[in-house]
Parts: structure tokens; sequence; C-alpha cells
């Protein structure tokens, strides 16, 4: 009988062997595909979202808060900003098959979010969300300022867990002696601009928005034009909203009509 060689042997014994196991045996054949890794920043946020935005791959937008984002009755018809957003993103860029969800409830609060995350964001599986808060939190003392940064922090956390890019937004500035329960907003606006600094999130400053633009000659026209009562924007403030989240992330194009450039009539 001829013996086998070491070498033969060793071959015929792989060939008996299941597929794993050759592979086991073997590092060459068997490489782990490379995962790319974002860190979670503003600015590298910003960055996927672009790469996100340049891709074929569908993408869900959730958007959540209270009335605001609700845009519940103050906008007199007019679209709330998730609104004009789901139009620069789903008309104006041609990402017709993105989904843009609005899960804002009117009168919430952080942990009204907190509480409902499960079905508010969870269940969506979202590649963004993005998250105005704090105009009731204030109102009262509702959410102390520590409870409110440990409900947004922990928010970003759970959105984070989910694989989802957050975007916090501080709340507009209201009218502060016609609703002189919520005075306290600008200690809650510190928050937030506090935790996207040190959490590295993309941050759209309404709050600092238009309160530049009430130091200017024009100022009286903010809470006129823009607001539809003390605290609730009107659709001219949702449209300021809006604008400035484009800025916020690198999509804002003044020709665009949801930009605030003109809108074609045509004949008729």
């Amino acid at each position: 009988m001829n013996r086998l060689s070491g070498r033969r042997f060793f071959i015929r014994c792989l060939c008996l062997l299941p597929i794993p196991a050759i592979l086991s045996f073997s590092p060459k054949l068997y490489r782990k595909k490379a995962v790319s890794v974002f860190t979670h920043s503003g600015k590298n946020d910003k960055e996927k979202i672009a790469l996100l935005l340049k891709g074929k791959t569908s993408l869900i937008w959730v958007f959540t808060g209270d009335s605001i984002t609700h845009g519940a009755k103050h906008t007199h018809g007019y679209r709330s900003y998730p609104e004009i957003f789901s139009e620069r993103i789903r008309w104006e860029l041609g990402r017709v098959r993105d989904l843009v969800i609005n899960t804002g409830i009117s009168g919430n609060t952080s942990r009204n979010i907190l509480d409902d995350y499960e079905w508010r964001v969870k269940q969506f599986k979202p590649n963004v969300v993005s998250i105005m808060i704090g105009t009731n939190d204030c109102a009262n003392g509702r959410v102390t300022l520590e409870d409110y940064e440990k409900n947004i922090i922990s928010l970003v956390e759970k959105f984070r867990s989910l694989g989802a890019i957050p975007i916090l937004h501080t709340p507009n500035p209201i009218i502060e002696a016609l609703d002189p329960n919520r005075e306290s907003l600008e200690e809650y606006v510190k928050v937030i601009k506090s935790i996207a600094e040190k959490e590295q999130v993309i941050l759209v400053d309404n709050y600092g928005r238009w309160s530049e633009e009430l130091e200017t000659p024009n100022g009286a026209k903010v809470f006129k034009e823009w607001l539809n009562d003390p605290l609730h924007p009107n659709g001219g403030g949702h449209s300021e909203i809006a604008r400035l989240m484009f800025k916020s992330l690198g999509i804002f194009d003044p020709t665009a009509p949801t930009c605030g450039g003109a809108y074609y009539e045509g004949e008729h």
C-alpha cells in the first residue's frame, strides 16, 4: 500500500471537512468586510448626510417635538417646517422614495418623547432624527433644567443606538411679556447648545437666528410676521425654520422655491 505524503494526507482531510472548518484553517480565504465607521460629531454627521443624499438608498427622516414641529393650528393652513423639508428633499432634490415622518405632538415635553420613544421614533428605523423640544419643558418648570439635560442626552444616545444621525433644534424666541410662564426658555436653549457642542451634534439654532434678526433695523417684523401668538410660528416662521435647517445641513439653494426662490406659476 502506498503511503500518503504528509501534505497529501492533510489536503484529503481538508476535503472531508465542512466549508466553515476549511475557512477557519485558511485565513487567506476568508476576510471580514470592512465596516465604515463615522465619528459622531456635528461636522462628521453633516458629511455623512451629504454622502447619504448622494447615494441611491432611500432614507427615512423622522421629525419629533411639540406643537411647533406638529405644525398644529398656528400655520393657518400653510406648511410646517417638516412639510417644507419634505418638499425640499422629495421634490427639489429628487429623492422621491425618501420618507419624511412627523411625530411631533402639541403640548409635549422631552419626558413625553422619552416615554413614547418606541412608537414615536424607534419603530421607523430612521436614518436621521430631528428634534425640537423645550418650549413646554420650561413652562412653569414642568421639566427642570437638570432633567431636561438628562432627557436630551438620553434621546441623542437612543437615536445613535439606532444608527441614526441626530439633529437638535433650539426653539424660536417667544414674547416673554405675553407668556411669563416661559420666561426661562433661554436657559433651556443654553442647555441644548451645550449638549450639541459636547456631544458633537448638528445644531439648528433657531433661537440664535431669530434673536439676531430681532437686533436688526427690521427686527420689529420678527414677532409680527413670524409668530401667530406669543410663542407659535405661523407659516412665515416655519419657512424661516426650514431655511435655517437647509443651511445647517448644507442643502440650501437660494434659487429653490423652498429656500425663498420664485415659484414658477405657469400660464393659466
